[in-house]
């Protein structure tokens, strides 16, 4: 408890600093989400002030995207990484999750099978494959979603950047690399369930995915643990590390040449981000219901830059408010002009790259510095005696 608060006496006394907005925004978000989830539980759907249990899904699936975009801005936004590729990691941790989920249901599957989840049933397998014997333990289960992301991520990282590979040629080989976990987890014989993915869950840790209360725990968690990520970011970024992480960005050969081994810092904040992406993946699952390979789309890896750039990368705080406001928008236009909505979202990335460089973080950052720099009008002195005619 001393540690913690020790980091908010921190994140308070740089409040004034870049990036230093961090712990009002988190009270703001937790006093937000506690407000939302009493006026589920609490007050009557009659009452204008109900919060549906809808609501509260969509709103834990909006905070789900917000961890994987502050994901993308740790690399992006300090390090000067761009991924195409971090929807990889979310989709392994969506799978870990929908494993456990999975077993879970036990002989209350379609087919009635104590053992094997429906979709082997279907294609006639007899016994579980070795890698998904124990995940019906939730512990286990977790430490997979999160360890295989964070495995694949080093050996990724330790390959690419040992190899100085930067820039564009980084950005197709992250989104190479997702495009092949598409596809192979599109084949049946994976035994991921193929494209229909893993869904029809009933429970988590014994109680019911579809109550009101479960519901509410989902949102609660995600909530707390976006606020975790984010004061954890913050805290890394304003360290020593995070310092040198900013110089490998802004000139890697001078941060190389005075003896930083850059690709260890690399490879480690990369590793950092999928791990984060992972646990997103991992909360978004029991909230959606569903995990299927289309999670690995390159797209959806492009648009998590998106909303990064929106709100504004190296910011933290900016890549959550990109996602919030960009998933609210998707979900609003999306029922108005579905097939419209994709030409809207590259139209607003190519106004933003042109207009707003440093996304709405940016704008604030402006509005700021010119309300507080704004000069004062002079008061004409008045002489000690002076008599007015």
């Amino acid at each position: 408890m001393n540690a913690l608060a020790a980091v908010f006496q921190t994140l308070l006394k740089s409040k004034g600093q870049p990036g230093g907005r961090v712990a009002p925004f988190v009270i703001l978000l937790l006093v937000v989400t506690v407000l939302a989830s009493v006026a589920n539980l609490l007050i009557p759907e009659t009452s204008a002030l109900h919060v549906s249990t809808y609501t509260i899904t969509l709103l834990g699936k909006y905070l789900s995207y917000a961890m994987l975009a502050l994901a993308v801005d740790v690399i992006w936004g300090y390090c000067g990484i761009l991924s195409l590729g971090h929807g990889a990691f979310f989709a392994l941790g969506g799978y870990g999750m929908g494993m456990y989920l999975m077993r879970q249901i036990g002989d209350r599957g379609v087919y009635g099978n104590p053992e094997l989840p429906d979709f082997m049933v279907f294609l006639d397998w007899h016994e579980l494959p070795w890698f998904w014997l124990g995940m019906d333990q939730f512990w286990f289960a977790m430490l997979m979603a999160v360890v295989v992301p964070g495995i694949l991520a080093y050996v990724f990282g330790w390959l690419a950047f040992r190899s100085r590979v930067t820039g564009v040629y980084l950005s197709i080989m992250t989104q190479a690399l997702t495009y092949a976990l598409l596809l192979s987890f599109f084949r049946n014989e994976m035994g991921f369930g193929g494209n229909n993915g893993l869904t029809d869950f009933k429970d988590i840790l014994g109680f019911d995915l579809q109550s009101d209360t479960t519901r509410v725990a989902l949102f609660l968690i995600t909530a707390l643990m976006l606020s975790l990520t984010l004061i954890t970011s913050h805290w890394i970024m304003k360290s020593r590390l995070g310092k040198v992480i900013v110089a490998i960005r802004d000139g890697e050969a001078r941060a190389r040449f005075i003896g930083y081994r850059t690709e260890q810092y690399k490879v480690w904040l990369f590793v950092y981000s999928a791990v984060i992406a992972a646990i997103a993946g991992a909360l978004y699952v029991p909230q959606v219901g569903i995990i299927n390979p289309g999670e690995f789309s390159p797209i959806n890896s492009i648009e998590v830059v998106i909303w990064v750039a929106v709100g504004g990368r190296g910011t933290l705080i900016g890549a959550v408010i990109g996602a919030l406001l960009v998933n609210y928008a998707k979900t609003r236009f999306t029922a108005i002009m579905p097939d419209g909505w994709l030409f809207a979202l590259g139209a607003l990335f190519v106004l933003v790259t042109l207009y707003l460089p440093k996304g709405l973080m940016g704008i604030y950052g402006q509005l700021q510095q010119r309300f507080a720099t704004r000069p004062v009008a002079p008061t004409k002195p008045t002489t000690t005696g002076e008599v007015s005619s």
